[in-house]
């Protein structure tokens, strides 16, 4: 499992504890020195909506104008664009073999890990 976080955001700090606290095993990395590859968006969005992975209350979305935008584009485009800055994809991500968990709703997450 890999746990796809910004440190410095309060959300993806109690998904880290929620994690730690229940031993569950996972890799870490840091969305912002590591940011979702093209090809990882690609397989993703097999799974969720494109539509999902964006960030949309981060300053970049809304810098970007992409409310307005994303309607419009491709879903290359939108790839591509998630690919191109961390900062644009919502976290924390858990990133299993057939599930993906996007932000963090403690719920979803006990529900998953039946806690």
């Amino acid at each position: 499992m890999v746990f796809i976080h910004y440190p410095k955001c309060s959300t993806c700090k109690k998904a880290k504890e929620f994690l730690d606290t229940n031993n569950i095993k996972y890799e870490e990395r840091n969305i912002v020195l590591d940011n979702p590859k093209y090809e990882e968006l690609k397989e993703w969005i097999t799974i969720i909506p494109i539509k999902k992975l964006f960030n949309t209350s981060g300053l970049k979305y809304k810098e970007l104008k992409l409310k307005d935008k994303l309607d419009t584009m491709s879903d290359e485009e939108k790839l591509k664009l998630l690919a191109s800055d961390g900062m644009l994809v919502k976290r924390p991500l858990l990133i299993d073999k057939s599930k993906i968990l996007v932000g963090f709703k403690i719920k979803e997450w006990e529900d998953n890990f039946k806690i």
